[in-house]
């Protein structure tokens, strides 16, 4: 039976699984972005973020539990300097899945997987906020006005017209 067991076991064996999820969040934290398939990049997701959390507080302990996940120096140095330094104000939700497409041969479905705050495209059409202004129902008096003249003056000129 395999009751309350719900993670993606995506095909493989426990140890072959580990060393993927390992081996592509090395990946993620070195080159900020990745291509692979959804299920993979899901997974990967939940690998990751609890590592940034945990890199947010730079000791001895957390970089060693990171050592643990990662097995890779550069990935620890990294984590722990250029993208906690990005990220670190976040709260959560370090990570962004955008849908590419299907894969030719298998028809598996696409995405790419990255570090938020790196995207340099995201960054940029990113508007800052809006200054929000209240406006009342009752107007300035302007805004009611100007119709109305506008009116007045079309009927002076066709009256003009009319008696020439």
């Amino acid at each position: 039976m395999r009751h309350g067991k719900k993670f993606n076991h995506l095909g493989r064996t426990a140890s072959h699984r580990k060393a993927m999820l390992s081996n592509m969040a090395n990946s993620l934290i070195l080159h900020k972005r990745i291509s692979t398939t959804l299920a993979k990049a899901k997974e990967l997701k939940k690998y990751v973020e609890p590592l940034i959390t945990r890199a947010k507080e730079d000791t001895t302990h957390n970089r060693r539990v990171a050592f643990s996940y990662l097995k890779n120096k550069e990935g620890i140095k990294a984590l722990f300097g250029e993208v906690i330094e990005k990220v670190g104000s976040r709260a959560g939700g370090y990570t962004r899945i955008i849908k590419t497409g299907f894969r030719l041969g298998d028809n598996a479905e696409m995405c790419i997987i990255e570090l938020v705050d790196f995207n340099e495209l995201m960054l940029k059409d990113a508007k800052p906020a809006k200054k929000t202004t209240r406006r009342s129902r009752r107007g300035t008096g302007k805004a009611t006005d100007a119709p109305a003249a506008e009116a007045s003056k079309t009927e002076g000129n066709t009256e003009e017209k009319s008696a020439e």
